[in-house]
């Protein structure tokens, strides 16, 4: 497995493999994976030739400094778990290799998509994203990228990002990845205790409960009321969000059949984490 800091260096690296006519896929990630990250390398190895994985704390989707000092790290654990995945090759770039002029202030606005439910309550963080994907998918060049369901709303940005800026990349859609009592894994579970997991996976079985009911005909809005209330009767948990959306435009619906994508969305904080989740009630493919 070959580890680049460059991007000049991964570039010509990746260029013997495209001139083959390899195909090259792309996993982007923070770092401190998990089995949820790895399920995107299994993805990728599978379907393509050549897998990249990137690993950047990217600074500009925090809004908040104190999420961005405390994100997990663990770069060494995170290689053998590439490595024993079969991914070939890790960008592990710096803030100044990926941002060389950061008072260029470069921002991307994805409209009424980016100011509901996560963009709400973190304010430029989709902006953060879209650029950064926006450099590793232009970097890499890969034919697929793979990215986690878990970050729905991510996942809506991105997929707006490569139709609207006409890239070729195909984006691929992993399933979210449970740990035993459903809570969804995320690199943010590295800072609960035993305790607050049991706490935070009441998020995953109040969204089973609120699926349930309104497939079973609760109205969609009775059904939301009172799982919210039996959230905020839990100690130790504070709910931002709950909401049944359209999976593509993030839009809150109350009438199922107005869209074959209908998700329910959800963040809270479980102490000092925050947690998001979401549960599909109806998807299409």
């Amino acid at each position: 497995m070959k580890i680049f800091s460059s991007i000049t260096q991964l570039r010509h690296y990746l260029d013997f493999y495209r001139r083959k006519g390899d195909t090259i896929g792309l996993v982007p990630t923070m770092g401190a994976l998990h089995e949820g990250h790895g399920r995107l390398v299994n993805e990728a190895v599978k379907s393509c030739n050549l897998t990249v994985c990137s690993i950047f704390v990217n600074p500009t989707q925090f809004n908040n400094p104190d999420d961005l000092a405390n994100y997990p790290k663990q770069i060494e654990a995170d290689k053998k778990l590439l490595a024993a995945k079969g991914c070939d090759a890790v960008f592990l770039p710096t803030v100044d290799e990926m941002y060389p002029d950061e008072k260029l202030g470069l921002a991307i606005n994805f409209g009424q998509l980016e100011q509901v439910l996560e963009g709400e309550f973190r304010p430029g963080h989709f902006s953060g994203v879209g650029v950064v994907v926006s450099k590793l998918l232009n970097i890499v060049q890969p034919d697929i990228a793979y990215f986690g369901q878990k970050d729905l709303q991510q996942l809506a940005i991105i997929n707006r990002l490569v139709k609207d800026l006409s890239i070729q990349t195909k984006i691929v859609a992993v399933s979210t990845v449970r740990e035993s009592s459903g809570l969804a894994m995320s690199s943010r579970n590295l800072r609960l205790s035993k305790e607050e997991k049991v706490i935070a996976s009441e998020l995953y079985q109040a969204m089973l409960e609120l699926k349930k009911s309104i497939l079973m005909g609760v109205a969609t809005a009775r059904a939301i009321f009172e799982t919210k209330e039996k959230l905020n009767e839990l100690e130790g948990l504070r709910l931002e969000y709950l909401e049944i959306v359209n999976a593509h435009t993030m839009d809150a619906i109350t009438d199922l059949s107005a869209s074959e994508n209908v998700s329910i969305c959800t963040a809270a904080y479980v102490g000092k984490v925050r947690i998001i989740d979401n549960l599909y009630i109806k998807q299409e493919d």
